[in-house]
């Protein structure tokens, strides 16, 4: 279909009835009342008497001194981000305190993506049961990094041999949670292995498993090759990585192949916010900055491989259903 641009893209959704009544044009709001799901942003507070930093960091270590909810709220809006997927942030440890708090104040409008260890020498809460306990607080997914993003903890190739991975993907498949794979494309098969394993357990790929323009065909293969177990979803986004300017659209073709093997329905958008400079960058900046309005446009505006619905379900819709339609 043709691509419309963003304001027949709202108004026709609208007429559709996939977006909320239209507010009046003279009033200072966005045109409708925003509905696009952001399946993944970081957020951290800079008062660190009450979410102290987990033993080790310093607000040194910090990207900036705070990414505030309150900001990411500011930022979204005006690109009709209406629910968000909050994502533990690596210095506040095991505490989710933060996205918590954020939570418990507005739970139609914000999830969580929490932080549970499979594989510790120290004595903690058996993984599969803290799962548990947290998405009883609205944390419906897990991070786990791959392999080849985290320091080596043994065991070769099949780095999730353990019985703290077991426990996690049981815990999943009977609670409908997802354990969310921050990876690269190395790592596939020991999730393909894990998945083979545990047919029933909902698995997230990040942002899109590292691959870009220059992949090669072998290791887009193997991504799409991960369409074929049923309970893996992917995050589409992170656009801003690898000296990418906005538009992006570079990776479109990408997305294509991605949204043609997995399906609408399997694919959640994502901005991965916050952007350069707000976070450590080894390319220039652009001359258009990065933010969440051109992560969306991406999508909404230049995919015109897409129908409406299409771009209704990646932006919304999928991620809608897994962490708030439960």
């Amino acid at each position: 279909m043709k691509d419309l641009n963003r304001r027949e893209w709202i108004i026709s959704a609208s007429a559709m009835g996939l977006f909320g009544a239209c507010n009046s044009p003279k009033e200072d709001k966005p045109l409708v009342e925003p509905t696009i799901v952001d399946a993944h942003v970081h957020v951290w507070s800079s008062d660190f008497r009450r979410y102290p930093l987990a033993p080790g960091f310093e607000p040194k270590d910090l990207w900036i001194p705070s990414y505030s909810v309150e900001r990411l709220i500011r930022e979204g809006k005006p690109a009709g981000i209406g629910k968000t997927n909050l994502i533990q942030m690596t210095w506040y440890g095991l505490d989710h305190s933060y996205i918590l708090d954020i939570i418990a104040k507005d739970p139609k409008h914000f999830v969580g993506t929490g932080i549970v260890p499979a594989v510790t020498d120290v004595s903690l809460p058996s993984p599969d049961k803290t799962m548990i306990a947290l998405s009883k607080k609205g944390i419906y997914a897990f991070r786990v990094r791959g392999g080849t993003t985290r320091p080596p903890l043994g065991g070769g190739s099949q780095w999730m041999d353990h019985p703290g991975f077991d426990k996690m993907f049981k815990a999943a498949a009977e609670h409908n949670l997802a354990l969310s794979f921050l990876m690269s494309i190395n790592d596939l098969p020991e999730v393909a292995r894990m998945c083979e394993r545990f047919p029933d357990s909902p698995v997230i790929i990040d942002h899109l498993a590292g691959t870009h323009e220059a992949s090669t065909e072998e290791e887009i293969q193997l991504l799409l090759k991960m369409a074929q177990h049923k309970k893996v979803m992917i995050k589409v986004g992170a656009f801003y990585g690898r000296g990418r300017t906005p538009p992006y659209l570079s990776l479109l073709p990408l997305i294509k192949r991605i949204v043609d093997a997995f399906g609408p329905e399997r694919c959640m958008w994502e901005s991965d916010a916050p952007f350069p400079p707000d976070r450590p960058s080894r390319h220039p900046l652009p001359e258009v900055p990065h933010g969440i309005e051109p992560a969306v446009a991406l999508i909404r505006d230049h995919a015109d491989f897409l129908s409406q619905s299409d771009k209704h379900q990646i932006l919304t819709k999928t991620a809608e259903d897994f962490f708030f339609n439960r």
